[in-house]
């Protein structure tokens, strides 16, 4: 483990305008956010804002909110968002060397729809290989060392093997040392043995195992009877 919590603080903010309207950002700045596994998935429905969560915490971990490794900081020329130049950690005991220099920082912000420009600045030609390909290619090549690591949506572009792949290689960056964070809408991900789920919504956070998340419901209920649902949005 390389943080065991997050949080953020601001003096004064209006509650009805973005981001501190987002119920899972008012519960960060509420109670912050305790990590308990070296895997933590955020699963939640489009606009629930777990995709404005990840990017804050890469951003106070010091990765560019446009993607890439710790060593391309601020490739965009966007400033942070206002909640991620708010984002603190608080550091497990092995990564206070880590947090108390920021040269000592390593990590990856992956996030689906900046990959491609961001695995360019890093070396892996995406254009020569398939937009899938491309993102095995950063897994295999730059998800490797003890580090923070962020993923927002990474199945967008992967098939269910290499999703699969994908979980291997998580696996492996924990026995390294490594910590990932990842914003998903995959049931097969969240399978992961070990990982801690939570749950954004309405609610804000809310910790929940694999086999009562929402998304894993809906997707059994699907494969099992897919009319159950198409009849509601085919005429």
């Amino acid at each position: 483990m390389i943080v065991e919590r997050a949080y953020a603080h601001l003096g004064s903010r209006n509650d009805d305008e973005w981001p501190w309207s987002v119920p899972c950002v008012r519960d960060l700045m509420a109670n912050g956010m305790r990590f308990t596994a070296p895997v933590t998935f955020l699963v939640g429905e489009n606009g629930s804002g777990k995709s404005t969560l990840v990017e804050a915490l890469a951003e106070g971990f010091g990765l560019d909110s446009w993607g890439g490794s710790h060593d391309w900081r601020y490739a965009s020329h966007r400033p942070k968002s206002l909640l991620g130049e708010r984002v603190r950690f608080e550091a497990a005991p092995r990564g206070r060397a880590m947090l108390g220099s920021w040269a000592a920082r390593k990590g990856f912000f992956l996030r689906a729809e900046t990959a491609l420009d961001a695995l360019d600045r890093e070396g892996f030609s995406p254009d020569s290989v398939s937009h899938g390909e491309g993102f095995l290619a950063a897994f295999r090549g730059k998800f490797l060392w003890a580090g923070l690591y962020v993923m927002d949506e990474p199945e967008a572009a992967l098939s269910f093997t290499s999703c699969l792949e994908l979980l291997g290689h998580i696996d492996q960056l924990v026995k390294n040392g490594g910590q990932v964070i990842c914003a998903t809408h995959s049931p097969l991900l969240t399978a992961l043995p070990g990982a801690d789920i939570i749950e954004v919504g309405e609610h804000g956070l809310r910790r929940t195992p694999w086999d009562e998340l929402a998304l894993v419901d809906h997707w059994r209920r699907y494969l099992a009877d897919p009319q159950s649902y198409l009849r509601h949005v085919l005429d």
